[in-house]
């Protein structure tokens, strides 16, 4: 049976580590970001990325019939529609994942797993988090540069994004477990909600794996 998996994290909870984790214990699964997505349209001035832009810049969220179109458009245009895919950023809202789920129909979501890490662990992470412009992302504690404060590829000046202090984290946790419990609930409700929890991606990793393969089997 395909894998069709949602990951809900925190910023800081080690998404992108655990997807990578997984993608190389699962090969035949592929992720899916809508940030990279995103990214990728407005940058090659699409239409989908004019008007995306366009929202952004008005600080307003994007339509979800525009964010659901994007993903069914992606899957459809590698092939995956049926097959096993990890959705990365997408849905967040109950609203998104109902339009996910009418456009998806029969492949709809079948696992979503929520990283329930610490506060107090992911606040540790986000203030020692160091960025490269390519979007490279180094931890001063588990995955520091070769240079201290200097990128492993171009050698270029790391920087730290404005938003990554202990106290704003909190702000921004203190919204995210807010808007979680909506989408929480939905999933619950069509009894494909599970949890892996841990302080570090070790500890978490084999939690996540054998969930994963418990769809696969």
């Amino acid at each position: 049976m395909p894998l069709r998996l949602v990951l809900l994290g925190a910023p800081g909870s080690g998404k992108g580590t655990l997807t990578t984790r997984l993608l190389k214990q699962i090969p035949h699964l592929t992720s899916i970001s809508t940030g990279d997505l995103l990214r990728a349209e407005i940058q090659n001035s699409t239409p989908i990325g004019r008007l995306a832009d366009a929202y952004i810049k008005e600080g307003k969220l994007l339509p979800d019939e525009l964010m659901a179109g994007m993903v069914e458009t992606e899957l459809a245009k590698r092939k995956i529609i049926d097959k096993s895919f990890l959705l990365d950023g997408f849905p967040r809202t109950t609203s998104q994942a109902l339009e996910l789920e009418r456009r998806l129909q029969d492949n709809s979501i079948n696992l979503v797993v929520e990283l329930d890490v610490p506060p107090d662990v992911i606040v540790g992470r986000i203030a020692n988090r160091w960025m490269h412009s390519s979007g490279r992302v180094y931890n001063l504690e588990y995955n520091p540069p070769k240079v201290p404060f200097k990128d492993d590829v171009t050698g270029e000046p790391l920087f730290q994004r404005p938003d990554d202090n202990p106290e704003t984290v909190r702000k921004r946790l203190k919204t995210y477990y807010e808007q979680l419990e909506p989408i929480k609930r939905f999933y619950q409700s069509r009894g494909v909600y599970d949890k892996v929890g841990g302080e570090t991606s070790d500890i978490i990793f084999p939690q996540l794996y054998r969930l994963a393969r418990s769809r696969l089997d």
